[in-house]
């Protein structure tokens, strides 16, 4: 969803380009072997959103270029709403937390947090 007049807080995609509320999101932006798909989100927040959805992991088994995509059931948060570099006036996420529910990519823990890039 592109950035309204009056969003609070966005979320900064690979490209610098500000979201909210995406239904996609790419974590792995220098490979794209790890994204988020089939984002629904239940709040988007001041302080924190909240969405289901899919994570995209490639295998890379027997390497990342041969390698499988396979989708994992997530809980999304994203927390930590600081100013953007870019644009000091907005407010962007700073933190994306996935919580895998069920299955996980075999290198990963149950949960996982990234930090997000400015």
């Amino acid at each position: 969803m592109t950035v309204q007049p009056g969003d609070r807080v966005v979320i900064v995609d690979c490209f610098t380009k500000a979201q909210v509320r995406p239904s996609e999101f790419l974590i792995a932006c220098g490979d794209g072997n790890s994204g988020l798909t089939e984002l629904k989100w239940s709040s988007w927040g001041p302080t924190s959103a909240v969405a289901t959805g899919l994570n995209v992991v490639n295998d890379c088994k027997p390497y990342c270029a041969a390698g499988k995509f396979h989708s994992y059931p997530v809980t999304v948060t994203l927390e930590r709403p600081q100013a953007w570099e870019k644009n000091p006036d907005q407010q962007r996420y700073g933190q994306l937390h996935l919580s895998f529910l069920g299955s996980r990519p075999e290198h990963l823990p149950p949960e996982v947090t990234y930090k997000l890039w400015d």
